[in-house]
């Protein structure tokens, strides 16, 4: 239970993080969507600053569950995505990886668009 709990927590804070980006950003007239991209750089340094941690030193799994499966998964599910496909990439899975991508982004792209015409 404690697991949930502990997600839960860092999930809540990474969203509020990533809110508090788009707030601060938002009251600007950029045309690029720069709260969203600031928030997926921020996430992937944090992310694999505390991967690298847990190569190093290590972390406990408490550790992992409220920073990076919730603080970085609140904050960005990109940064996830990314390390999924640097760690492919660094395995030689080179196909995978690219397929990964790849398939990510179009299905993606054609579930916004299904989602859309579904509404």
């Amino acid at each position: 239970m404690i697991n949930y709990l502990l997600v839960f927590l860092g999930g809540g804070l990474g969203s509020i993080c990533r809110y508090g980006i788009a707030q601060f950003l938002n009251n600007q007239s950029y045309t690029f969507p720069y709260a969203t991209f600031l928030a997926n750089v921020l996430s992937c340094i944090l992310l694999g600053f505390l991967v690298g941690l847990t190569m190093k030193e290590g972390i406990s799994g408490n550790q992992k569950l409220l920073m990076m499966t919730g603080f970085c998964g609140g904050f960005s599910t990109f940064s996830t995505f990314t390390n999924e496909t640097f760690q492919l990439f660094q395995n030689g899975q080179i196909g995978t990886a690219l397929l990964y991508v790849g398939a990510s982004l179009m299905l993606c792209l054609l579930c916004i668009f299904i989602g859309l015409k579904l509404a």
